[in-house]
């Protein structure tokens, strides 16, 4: 069956869901339990309990995903819909709308069986191709909805980008409802070179940006959008603050259920590792697609428990990292035993998920020379936002003279995000 008869085979048999026994507090995941005030809400959930009223009267596009849920776990199109603020059209990212794709796919074009709401497919689309779906669709107001992860090569957040360029295009508004970053607002690593600029990275903003999606939309309208668009800005942006977020929160502390924002994201720990780990993309070892904990098992056959011994000899803050063989079930290694690590965080406010990475490739060099290496097509890079990263590790650099060489940029990013962050 393919993607859009599962989406309508499995929608027709179910209720619209409207209320809060959409999602049970017994179905909160125990890491999201007994930390943090609890407090936090969501944009979304701001503009539910008013109504949807901003919205009235406006022909809305909405750019979302299943992470697009209100604290009940009603996704805010449904809610829309069942208020009679019926979006004219969702767009759906990498992965997907209702979310059934897997890593670099998506649901196509189709018509949503719950709300018969027409359904484009936005993953990969050009700022020209965006526009004139929200203009086929008769958009003047694109309302953007998706969970980041606080990544530079998560790719929803160039995904609102292009958003933003085609609604310049248009001459629409733009809205965000925005949410927390589940890492916490602190920024860390390499800043992207712009020769390196790819889907994994469009833009030169550091590996752990720190920042919520709200937030990028302000810096990207007033730093990055001219230079696309011939000078233009945003006809307007309005960011749906978070209510009662701290940028020290991590998703844990938020009271919040985690909903996946993609296939290989299980968890708020998961997320912890990921700015971090996601560099082993760029190797020829296995970043743990195929297993169940994605970015927390990294490994490959030949590699023994050597490798967890130099690292926790290392004594890095917050982790520890436990022998683990695994066989991945899809990615690299399909079927074949692998030896590798498992990444156990053992303090979530200590850990240093960059730090971490950068420690774990050096040291998988150094101890496995014959079994580490970088993917033939040089996609670290992309993901690291230059060459640096690779040519200093490949020349014998430590780990502390690799995160020293990026310093100075990072120091630099802090003080060009300074003026549009909203949460202290």
């Amino acid at each position: 069956m393919d993607r859009r008869r599962f989406l309508t085979a499995s929608a027709l048999a179910a209720p619209l869901i409207t209320g809060a026994a959409a999602f049970p507090a017994a179905a909160q995941p125990a890491e999201t339990q007994g930390r943090g005030h609890g407090r936090v809400t969501p944009g979304a959930d701001v503009l539910a309990a008013q109504g949807w009223r901003s919205l009235a009267g406006r022909k809305v596009g909405v750019v979302s995903n299943p992470t697009g849920v209100l604290r009940d776990g009603t996704h805010l199109v449904d809610s829309m819909a069942a208020a009679q603020m019926r979006p004219v059209a969702v767009f759906g990212p990498e992965h997907g709308f209702r979310g059934t794709a897997q890593a670099g796919g998506s649901e196509g074009d189709y018509l949503d069986p719950r709300t018969q709401i027409p359904v484009y497919d936005a993953y990969g689309a050009t700022a020209a191709k965006l526009a004139g779906q929200f203009a086929k669709a008769g958009v003047d107001t694109v309302v953007f909805d998706i969970a980041d992860v606080g990544a530079r090569f998560y790719t929803y957040i160039w995904t609102m980008y292009t958003a933003m360029h085609a609604a310049t295009i248009i001459d629409a508004a733009f809205v965000v409802l925005d949410r927390s970053n589940p890492v916490g607002g602190a920024a860390f690593g390499p800043r992207l070179d712009p020769a390196f600029a790819s889907g994994v990275g469009r833009k030169p903003i550091v590996q752990q940006h720190g920042m919520t999606v709200g937030e990028l939309a302000r810096l990207f309208d007033a730093e990055f959008l001219p230079a696309d668009t011939g000078g233009k800005r945003l006809r307007s942006l309005e960011v749906v603050r978070v209510r009662d977020w701290r940028r020290d929160e991590l998703f844990g502390e938020t009271g919040l259920t985690w909903v996946l924002p993609s296939p290989n994201m299980p968890s708020g720990l998961t997320a912890l590792a990921y700015p971090g780990t996601c560099l082993f993309e760029g190797t020829v070892l296995s970043e743990g697609r195929g297993t169940t904990r994605p970015f927390e098992i990294i490994g490959a056959p030949g590699i023994d428990w050597r490798w967890a011994e130099e690292l926790n000899a290392l004594g890095l803050p917050g982790v520890r990292f436990r022998e683990h063989y695994f066989a991945p079930t899809f990615g690299k290694f399909v079927g074949v035993a692998c030896g590798g690590v498992q990444v156990h965080i053992t303090d979530e406010r200590r850990f240093e998920a960059i730090r971490t990475a950068v420690s774990m490739l050096v040291t998988a060099k150094r101890v496995f020379p014959g079994v580490f290496g970088w993917r033939p097509d040089n996609f670290v890079d992309k993901l690291s936002g230059s060459a640096r990263l690779r040519t200093m590790i490949d020349a014998g650099a430590d780990a502390a003279e690799v995160i020293g060489a990026w310093e100075p940029e990072l120091a630099e990013f802090r003080r060009q995000r300074q003026p549009f962050l909203l949460y202290r």
